[in-house]
Parts: structure tokens; C-alpha cells; sequence
């Protein structure tokens, strides 16, 4: 292939393309007509030999040379743009602006006290905007939308590399009984387990859980009695029936009817839960968008800190 004379803008369209799989929202991005947009998707398609956008009804689906191509192009854009443009330093402290989040009641629960506290004294002038997110691909949908700056969430089942990631909180799950049920009086074997009634969390009203998986790997099933799209809400529940249920640590720990629950580690191996600080890759390099980032992950590592997991108890 002749790469003489290439139009750099192409790369940038392609990159623009490939972050927001729509080519109105890319022409606004690089800050060009939607005709443009689309000349210039169809000046890359006769250059490469290839189609690289598939229209949908979920947007333009990339082909798989569009996705070989998308992070060595995102790099080397990243590259040039450092080399040539200087870009001024980000400073929390003077900064004056709102920060988009979205967040499920999980991560709500355990990074934004401590978020606020430290807004207040390193950058009293930057507030947050919380939105929910509940859906495992609800953060995707907001990000590609613009509609926030980062999310904080299990990971997406398809981000598809435009949505960038790294791991910010680990928890283990626990099952919950009330402290005085006759059921815990000797542990929490599998076969007592099976015998109650449970309680499901699933913010998307499934009926089926990381605890149901690991049963049908063994043949087993268990008995649900309810399913709650919220966690914050079994402690409770437990407190004050014959139920049990499984949940995440922290949140046994700190509930209110906590000193009501006894906990036991599940009789059955489960995977540790891991939350990801999600981003788009178009604000990747964006000085005030870096530093949120870092300041998340920061927090993230002072409230873990302080408010981890005890010793599991009876």
C-alpha cells in the first residue's frame, strides 16, 4: 500500500469512528460536517480494501480489520498529539466543574464518602453528578452517550476497546443468616445451605446468580423466596426471617442489622467480585479527566483501607 501523501485527518476519523460507532456523534467529535464524516468513511474503505463500519440497530459494528487497526491507530494518534501539542497542566484545587459519574449502589456505598471528604479539602470547587447504573452494560451506554466522565462497575460484557478499564475495588461473598437460627448452630455445609429459603440480588431482575452457576456445575439447585435488584436491602430481610442469602462482604458488615446476621463463607467456591473504573477512550489523554481518574483510584485505595473486609463471624 502507497501511504504517500495519506491524510492524516483519515486516521482521525477512523479513530473517531471507531470510539463512537455512530458518524453523527464522531463528526462532532473531530468537529466536522456529518457529510465529511462520511466521505471520509468512505475514502478509509477504498484505501484499505476493507468496509471497517457495519450499519445495525445497535450503531456501526466493526469489522475485524477495524479492529485490528483501532489500537495501533489510537496509539500512534496519541503519539503525534504529545509530541505536538502541549497541553496545560490540570489544577484541582482552582478547578471550577461538575464530574459526571455513574455508579451502582455497590460502589456508591463504599468510594463516595470518602470522595466527597477529600473533594472538600484538595478541590473544593468540583462537584459530582451521580448517575445510576444498575445493567452490567449500562456504563457502556453512558459512555459512548458522553453522558458521563467514568463509571464504576462490574465489567461490561462487550466493550469492544473503546472503553478503557482497570480494576478499583475487590470483594468476597458471604452468606447471611440471623445471628440466633438454628440452621448456623454448626457451620454452613451445602447440604444445610440447600435447605433454606434464599434471597437473589440481581440489579437486572434475573433469576439466576454466581451462586446458581456454581450449583449447576454440581447438579444442585437452591430455593428462592425473593429477588431484590438491591443488595442494601437483605441485611435486613435476613435480620428478621428464616431466609439466607449470599452477598458481598462489605456490605454484611456494615449494614445496620449487621450485629442481627451471623456469616459464614459459602459452602461452595465463588469467584472473587471485581469493579472496574471505567473511562472512553476519547477522553483518555484529557488532563482534568486524568487526574479524576487518579484521584478515584487514590480514594478507592484509602476507603478499602479503612472500611475492609473483617474476619468473617459467627
Amino acid at each position: 500500500m502507497d501511504f504517500h501523501g495519506i491524510d492524516l485527518n483519515l486516521l482521525v476519523a477512523f479513530d473517531a469512528l471507531m470510539g463512537e460507532r455512530n458518524v453523527t456523534r464522531a463528526a462532532n467529535q473531530v468537529g466536522v460536517s456529518q457529510p465529511a464524516m462520511s466521505a471520509a468513511l468512505s475514502r478509509l474503505r477504498t484505501l484499505l480494501g476493507d468496509p471497517l463500519f457495519l450499519r445495525s440497530a445497535d450503531g456501526l459494528l466493526p469489522t475485524q480489520r477495524a479492529r485490528d487497526l483501532a489500537e495501533p491507530v489510537a496509539q500512534a494518534l496519541r503519539q503525534i498529539e504529545a509530541a505536538m501539542v502541549e497541553k496545560p497542566a490540570f489544577d484541582a484545587a482552582s478547578a471550577t466543574l461538575t464530574f459526571n459519574l455513574g455508579l451502582p449502589d455497590y460502589p456508591s456505598f463504599v468510594l463516595l464518602p470518602t470522595l466527597l471528604q477529600a473533594l472538600q479539602t484538595q478541590a473544593p470547587g468540583i462537584s459530582l453528578n451521580v448517575h445510576a447504573v444498575n445493567g452490567r452494560d449500562d456504563a457502556v451506554e453512558l459512555l459512548d452517550a458522553g453522558a458521563i466522565d467514568a463509571a464504576v462497575g462490574v465489567p461490561p460484557s462487550n466493550a469492544d476497546g473503546r472503553i478503557k478499564a482497570r480494576p478499583l475495588l475487590r470483594d468476597e461473598f458471604v452468606t447471611v443468616l440471623a445471628h440466633d437460627h438454628p440452621a448456623g448452630q454448626h457451620g454452613m455445609d451445602l447440604d444445610t445451605y440447600l435447605s433454606l429459603q434464599h434471597v437473589l440480588v440481581s440489579p437486572e431482575g434475573h433469576l439466576y446468580g454466581a451462586v446458581d452457576h456454581a450449583l449447576a456445575q454440581q447438579g444442585r439447585r437452591r430455593r428462592l423466596a425473593l429477588t431484590l435488584p438491591h443488595m442494601f436491602a437483605v441485611p435486613a430481610v435476613i435480620a428478621q426471617t428464616g431466609m439466607t442469602a449470599t452477598i458481598l462482604k462489605r456490605v454484611a458488615l456494615h449494614a445496620q442489622a449487621s450485629h442481627q446476621l451471623a456469616l459464614f463463607p459459602p459452602p461452595l467456591a465463588l469467584p472473587e467480585i471485581v469493579f472496574d473504573l471505567m473511562w472512553h477512550r476519547r477522553s483518555d489523554t484529557h488532563p482534568a479527566q486524568s487526574w479524576l481518574r487518579e484521584f478515584i483510584a487514590t480514594q478507592a485505595a484509602i476507603s478499602c483501607a479503612e472500611n475492609g473486609t473483617r474476619a468473617s463471624r459467627r
